[in-house]
């Protein structure tokens, strides 16, 4: 499932907290850096912000997903995350067709974009699974997006 962020998740995530509904590993660093992006930019918490990943059995935080808005020349670009204990269960690449499907929903985005690491093959396999092409890359990186 995917919900918005609460407020009390963002400070907890920033104050260095715990709170019960979260996986024990989570947040990972990159959940980190988005509760900081998200405490300096509430916009980003609107219809099309970021989301925290919560597992349907238990209701634990597993990760977070979110569009990077708004879109520049009609695409939107996605990145998300889930920590390493909930990795392998489709939690991402459920999340990311999903988020994808609600992007284009948006009249002023005709594209969802992502960029991985070529050497992060689970990355990949995630964005090939949700529906995006490959369309370059380079020495280290590739990208991703909607036809």
């Amino acid at each position: 499932m995917l919900r918005p962020w609460a407020t009390g998740e963002i400070a907890a995530v920033l104050g260095g907290d715990r709170l019960e509904h979260w996986a024990d590993d989570f947040p990972a660093e990159g959940d980190q850096v988005i509760a900081g992006i998200l405490a300096a930019q509430f916009e980003l918490l609107g219809d099309h912000g970021h989301r925290v990943i919560v597992e349907r059995e238990g209701g634990r935080v597993v990760g977070s997903i979110g569009l990077f808005w708004p879109p520049a020349e009609g695409a939107v670009e996605i990145g998300y995350g889930v920590v390493p204990s909930r990795r392998g269960r489709g939690y991402a690449s459920e999340a990311t067709r999903a988020l994808v499907a609600h992007a284009l929903t948006a009249p002023e985005v005709h594209a969802v974009t992502a960029t991985a690491d070529l050497s992060n093959s689970a990355s990949v396999r995630v964005l090939e699974k949700a529906g995006l092409r490959r369309w370059s890359a380079d020495a280290g990186t590739v990208r991703y997006r909607t036809a």
